[in-house]
């Protein structure tokens, strides 16, 4: 239960792992962050900002970081480490032996050395102004390698377990609930909570009665279902908020019907996307027509011309663009959604068919479970498919390129435009901030104009957060480190 010095948080499943370099699920790296600190760190907001390293410089062409250390840092059990463990980590990191899921999130980082005790050196394959963002995740954090490598994989078993962070793990009972407890020899201020409690709950409506309760401060979802509820009735606890996901659908762009861009561009101007995000999916959805959430361009999203059309106008430019390809009444164009199990899945689907019935075209419905989705999409056995995509960090390259030709299986509409590719490869060679975005955004709209895929909202995350809590920073990355949370005094 809550108390007067401990925050209890309820986490969405249980914690996978406790090796920041073996784990890729959201509950172990929230955990992992509490325990393990990097050159930078994610504060309130979830914007980077000096963690081990007190500053760091940047080389004119983007590829060289150079990064001072704050002075005296040592580990929970009292070992100091200074700037040549990193590249030993950057080491683990890359071994096989490691089998780390989320290497590939740094294939950017070409060499990381020490200068001097006091100093990292990191070479870049090209600019990222991000690498600051990619740094704070903790797979790059400074773990207990001296540990490591007497005990080998057991030392996550250690209680507490050695850490570099505000925090260190002092029991972790299995489907119960994790206890942090501080880090007293963590190089910032003591953490404002003396203890934090992770809790999985894997069930939405049990964690928002255990909260709405007083059985807990924080937790990590609610169900869609009570959403509207929770706005009327507890509108100060529930957080609906803009989140780095867009959904849509996956038009295969291989072979007939979709190969044909108008067609492409047909079905989507007959999508209705506010009566989608509003009524079918209801949580406060913001409707989509480009793939970018506006969080991340400035506020400035891609929109086709057509997208303020009435509906009559649409429809009419539709059905020419489907004449024009040989469809209509006596040679209606006919596939199949396929959609992984998921009630929001099928709603949308169904959604989608009846709305271009106005087009005559006749669209059935395929489910099966999530592994033989995906799998028919990574074989390109589909038509039209329910897809989307959560990034892993906050910045435009991790949507787009997504869809380059050189994503292989993983570009599941098979979009291949040299003109996009180029374009993202450009932005990606571009160390100036401004030029970079622009260029993204830039192609961003030669994605809409092709309409590979449909895009139809941006994701939200949905937080219940007690009024004892203060810290707390609505953000699009959805983080929020137990360090910067506290207990409000009346």
């Amino acid at each position: 239960m809550p108390g007067p010095d401990q925050i209890v948080r309820l986490s969405d499943s249980e914690i996978k792992g406790l090796d920041p370099q073996k784990i890729s699920d959201l509950s172990s790296l929230r955990i992992a962050a509490d325990q393990f600190e990097g050159l930078t760190r994610l504060d309130a907001a979830g914007n980077a900002e000096p963690g081990l390293a007190e500053s760091w410089t940047i080389s004119d062409d983007g590829l060289r970081w150079t990064f001072r250390l704050q002075e005296g840092l040592a580990f929970s059990d009292g070992t100091a480490f200074d700037a040549r463990l990193f590249p030993q980590i950057w080491d683990r990191l890359q071994a096989a032996e490691t089998a780390s899921p989320t290497r590939a999130l740094f294939e950017n980082i070409a060499a990381v050395s020490a200068e001097d005790p006091a100093t990292v050196v990191i070479m870049l394959k090209s600019p990222a102004p991000a690498l600051t963002i990619l740094l704070a995740h903790p797979a790059m954090a400074a773990l207990p390698l001296h540990r490591i490598e007497e005990a080998g994989d057991t030392w996550t078993s250690d209680r507490p377990m050695i850490s570099s962070g505000p925090y260190q793990l002092a029991t972790w009972l299995l489907n119960d609930h994790a206890r942090m407890t501080r880090n007293s020899q963590w190089h910032d201020e003591p953490a404002p909570t003396a203890t934090i409690i992770w809790k999985p709950m894997d069930d939405s409506l049990s964690a928002m009665r255990l909260f709405l309760s007083g059985g807990a401060d924080v937790a990590a979802d609610y169900p869609a279902s009570r959403h509207q509820w929770l706005i009327e009735n507890h509108p100060d606890l529930a957080h609906s908020v803009p989140y780095l996901g867009s959904y849509y659908f996956a038009f295969n762009t291989r072979k007939p019907p979709f190969d044909n861009a108008d067609v492409r561009v047909a079905l989507s101007m007959a999508v209705e996307r506010e009566w989608i995000a509003e009524k079918v999916i209801g949580i406060g959805n913001i409707p989509a027509w480009s793939l970018l959430p506006p969080e991340l361009t400035g506020g400035i999203s891609a929109k086709p011309v057509w997208a303020d059309w009435d509906r009559e106008r649409r429809l009419a430019t539709a059905r020419q663009l489907l004449a024009e390809a040989g469809y209509g009444p006596s040679n209606p164009l006919q596939f199949e959604i396929r959609f992984n199990s998921s009630a929001e899945h099928r709603r949308v689907s169904v959604a989608l068919a009846a709305m271009w019935k106005d087009l005559n075209v006749k669209a059935s419905l395929f489910n099966s479970e999530a592994a033989l989705h995906f799998a028919a999409l990574r074989q390109h056995d589909f038509a039209l498919a329910r897809s989307g995509w959560i990034a892993d960090l906050p910045v435009p390259e991790n949507f787009l390129t997504v869809h380059q030709v050189a994503n292989g299986a993983g570009n599941y509409s098979g979009y291949d435009n040299p003109a996009y590719d180029a374009l993202v490869a450009r932005a990606l060679a571009t160390a100036e901030t401004d030029r970079r975005n622009s260029l993204m955004r830039q192609a961003d709209a030669v994605l809409v104009a092709d309409m590979p895929i449909l895009p139809l909202y941006f994701y939200v995350t949905r937080s219940l957060v007690s009024q004892r809590i203060a810290g707390w920073q609505d953000n699009i990355s959805n983080v929020h480190p137990s360090r910067t949370l506290r207990i409000s005094t009346p």
